[in-house]
């Protein structure tokens, strides 16, 4: 039995990943400070005898050292999520990511712990690229863009997690998540698959922001939950980073018209430009594709979920929550 512990554990992937581990037989303690993650994603193991809940800060340096002690893997999740916060907070999120990544691999290293750091897409910024692979350079625009900052922010982290394990001999791993979609997942913070599937149930007009040719990738959650899992218990995939994701290439205004088909709502299509969608001299990028040879290549992992798939789920878990809350 192995006792992890997992920032941000309350979150969309969080949740998903604690579920995963306690189903196979090991303890788990969650360090979530609930500005973005929520309870009731936890319901379902709230009971559970494997498993605590800290609702604290990654920023508070004396809660994660107390977790880490505690604890035989760190799986640091914690970190600012989503666009629209992101561009709306950029301050929050570079504090978030950075203090939040120093005090986590600070306290590992104090307790000889393992650390998974989840790092992000974003990391190649603007690289369109047909497949980016993890050594791809990363293309960002100026740092006066809240967007590249949070690149920046997340590099920084990897940066880190690269530095613990050459020079102190840290275990760490880095994982580089592309758009995980899924039950759970808010809309709140500009993800796109939440928000369009609410969007087509309630009827209204699904917003496309720019002129929806960019294209994206997803990847079921619990195919990402499979990927963290399999690298924590790998020992070849320390001191080395990994791209997970799906490599099903959509384009924004497909995907729109693809969650209408499977609401079979009547809503129609609305293009918004950036500037009033986020701000302006808001950048976006043509196409995010994932290379995921190398992770599949030291875990034998891949992502076995279609974007249907992933749609259905979001779909069916939409429409509980508007009849759970017409019965009320």
């Amino acid at each position: 039995m192995v006792r992890y512990l997992i920032t941000g554990g309350a979150g969309f992937i969080g949740s998903h990943l604690v579920e995963a581990l306690l189903a196979r037989g090991d303890e788990v303690a969650v360090l979530d400070s609930l500005s973005t993650g929520r309870l009731s994603n936890l319901e379902a193991v709230r009971d559970h005898p494997a498993f605590s809940f800290t609702q604290g800060s990654v920023l508070d340096e004396l809660a994660v050292d107390q977790a880490v002690r505690d604890c035989d893997v760190v799986v640091h999740l914690a970190a600012a999520v989503g666009v629209k916060l992101i561009v709306e907070q950029p301050l929050y999120s570079l504090t978030t990511n950075i203090r939040g990544a120093i005090c986590v691999l600070e306290a590992a290293h104090r307790y000889r712990r393992k650390v998974m750091v989840a790092s992000s897409s974003e990391i190649y910024g603007k690289n369109n690229a047909d497949a980016l692979n993890e050594t791809s350079d990363r293309i960002l625009g100026s740092p006066a863009v809240a967007r590249w900052a949070y690149s920046t922010s997340k590099a920084v982290d990897e940066i880190l997690a690269y530095a613990y394990h050459r020079e102190r001999g840290m275990p760490t791993i880095v994982v580089r998540l592309f758009n995980t979609v899924g039950p759970r997942q808010s809309p709140a913070y500009g993800m796109v698959i939440p928000r369009f599937v609410r969007q087509a149930l309630a009827g209204e007009p699904l917003s496309v922001y720019g002129d929806g040719s960019q294209t994206r990738c997803f990847c079921h959650v619990a195919d990402v939950v499979d990927a963290l899992v399999r690298l924590l218990g790998e020992p070849r995939a320390e001191g080395d980073v990994f791209n997970v994701g799906s490599s099903e290439e959509i384009s924004i205004e497909e995907l729109a018209k693809l969650v209408i088909a499977r609401t079979g709502s009547s809503s129609e299509l609305v293009h918004l430009p950036y500037d009033v969608a986020y701000e302006a001299g808001f950048e976006d990028m043509a196409r995010r594709v994932p290379d995921v040879t190398k992770v599949g290549e030291v875990t034998g992992w891949k992502a076995k979920r279609h974007l249907v798939d992933v749609l259905d789920d979001v779909i069916a878990e939409v429409r509980a929550e508007y009849a759970l809350a017409r019965d009320i």
